[in-house]
């Protein structure tokens, strides 16, 4: 019997919490299935989310936080 996965994939994407360094934290980010794996393994998303998060600032005004650590929604 195949092993259930523990990490929440919706769709084509897969949810990832993000800490940032003054210690806030965000749940259920989204990163496209299609760009994680292979030998990079989760260390794309953290570019990924880094750009969503520069987008976002833009349009907010305020300057993007740093990322301190990331790991896949539901993993403990």
């Amino acid at each position: 019997m195949a092993k259930k996965s523990s990490s929440v994939q919706v769709g084509e994407f897969i949810l990832f919490d993000v800490t940032y360094e003054d210690g806030s934290q965000r749940s259920n980010r989204r990163v496209p299935a299609s760009e994680l794996g292979g030998l990079d393994g989760d260390q794309p998303a953290k570019y990924i989310i880094e750009k969503q998060d520069r987008e976002i600032s833009e349009k907010s005004g305020m300057p993007p936080l740093q990322i301190k650590s990331l790991k896949r929604s539901g993993k403990k």
